[in-house]
């Protein structure tokens, strides 16, 4: 199926359109200890007018899995407005809107859910840039949650293996 053609809605975003990966993962919150973390990102389509994408990350130190996510990437057809449906494996999930330009998508969350049985801090808000910088993607990911206002949580520059 990866050899389908990109949908016509999808021209904007044909850049992130494969597999990354990255050993140089930072999570830091001004609540947490500083983690490193490998990660694996896969973003793909299927001839449909949406792309699916799967994160799966990994403790560097002690190479077990941590954070996963997987979702889809929409854009609102003749325009740069693109949203985010998100997953995520600790039980929450997010709608992220926002825009893309170039190759830059900038989102920030309107909803934030969680599973009834979530653990705290609860998650609030959520924001992303991801950017082509030269042959790499960079990520940084902000969180504010009921403690905490939005912070940078994430960084991490991945490269294309596919």
């Amino acid at each position: 199926m990866a050899s389908a053609p990109v949908h016509p809605t999808l021209e904007s975003l044909k850049w992130i359109l494969g597999k990354w990966t990255s050993t140089n993962g930072v999570c830091i919150f001004p609540t947490m200890k500083e983690v490193k973390y490998s990660e694996d990102v896969e973003f793909f389509q299927v001839g449909q007018p949406n792309i699916q994408f799967s994160y799966n990350s990994y403790d560097v130190e002690k190479k077990k899995p941590l954070h996963r996510e997987i979702g889809f990437i929409r854009i609102q057809p003749g325009t740069n407005k693109i949203g985010f449906l998100t997953a995520h494996n600790n039980g929450v999930t997010s709608v992220e809107e926002g825009e893309v330009n170039n190759e830059e998508i900038k989102t920030e969350s309107h909803t934030v859910g969680r599973l009834t049985f979530g653990s705290d801090p609860e998650t609030k808000k959520l924001s992303r840039v991801i950017k082509k910088v030269g042959d790499e993607l960079e990520q940084i990911v902000y969180m504010e949650t009921n403690n905490t206002p939005l912070s940078e949580h994430l960084r991490i520059r991945y490269k294309r293996v596919e």
